[in-house]
């Protein structure tokens, strides 16, 4: 096998033969089907054989792709077994993960709770892009994660509400709406969208408001992966997008403005692990957060 073959790739292999069906092991693994498509055509390049015959209707392990299982199964199963150790050994540093700065303040709060109750615990803060939208729980390069509802199958994450928000329009200064008190949703059904990657899913159609559109498409101007590409399309004029009030502050310097929105329900930002996973070093971070928030909320 080449050397170049990364866990990775024999991860989404094993998703594929398990589930024979691209679509349904690609919802598996969190990822788009092209995505997973295009590591699959990776493997088969770097190990110089076809490991599934597909048509239309079906797909199956050729020879090859039997001959590969086991093995990949056996350094997938071993890897995470030693991920597993490697946190035990190091149950005092604890990774975070996000996809958004937090604004509001929530972060210094958390850190101060969290370091009281663990002073000599390591916090290793990772921003992660929105096409993942579990902020690295499914792969598990985080240990917590800040997320906004709706999760992605939430059934493997337990989850903590630590912010309940309006969600605020976005826009250009020079927009014809940026000078309003509010707007109606009603009145943005046919401008031009800024939208998350389609392989954040559920969360995508969230903050399209796709459910407050009463059937109408969207305008999809651009899509979006980093809060610095979201901060020029909307200085470009390119569209517009909503973002919890809590949020909102990190865009809004110069060129744009934000403006309250009527007729949508309100953003929730959770705090989300693994259900699995019982470490106290993850309890405790889970009460730092509600004791921040409940000091917040006082």
């Amino acid at each position: 096998m080449s050397e170049d073959v990364h866990l990775r790739h024999l991860r989404y292999f094993v998703a594929v033969a398990e589930e024979l069906h691209f679509t349904m092991a690609a919802e598996r693994l969190f990822v788009s089907q092209p995505t997973l498509s295009r590591q699959i055509h990776q493997l088969e390049a770097q190990v110089g054989a076809a490991l599934f015959a597909r048509d239309r209707r079906s797909v199956v392990l050729t020879d090859a792709g039997q001959a590969l299982l086991p093995t990949a199964r056996e350094l997938v199963r071993a890897w995470d077994a030693a991920m597993v150790r490697v946190r035990e050994a190091s149950a005092a540093r604890l990774r975070v993960g996000m996809s958004t700065t937090l604004g509001r303040g929530l972060l210094r709060r958390v850190r101060a709770a969290y370091a009281e109750a663990r002073p000599s615990a390591e916090l290793v803060v990772r921003q992660v892009g929105w096409e993942d939208a579990t902020a690295g729980l499914a792969d598990r390069s985080a240990d917590v994660a800040f997320l906004w509802l709706p999760l992605p199958r939430p059934a493997p994450y337990d989850w903590l509400l630590v912010a309940e928000e309006p969600r605020l329009l976005l826009l250009s200064s020079g927009h014809r709406f940026a000078g309003r008190d509010e707007v109606d949703f009603t009145e943005l059904l046919d401008e031009p969208w800024l939208a998350l990657p389609a392989a954040s899913g559920g969360l995508r159609e969230f903050w399209l408001a796709t459910a407050q559109r009463g059937g109408q498409p969207v305008r999809v101007a651009a899509e979006i992966t980093t809060t610095d590409e979201t901060y020029e399309a909307l200085v470009d004029g390119v569209g517009v997008c909503l973002a919890a009030a809590g949020n909102a502050p990190i865009f809004t310097r110069d060129g744009v403005v934000a403006v309250p929105v009527r007729g949508l329900p309100p953003s929730q930002l959770v705090l989300a692990w693994r259900r699995d996973d019982r470490r106290p070093v993850v309890r405790d971070f889970v009460e730092a957060a509600r004791r921040a928030g409940d000091a917040q909320g006082a």
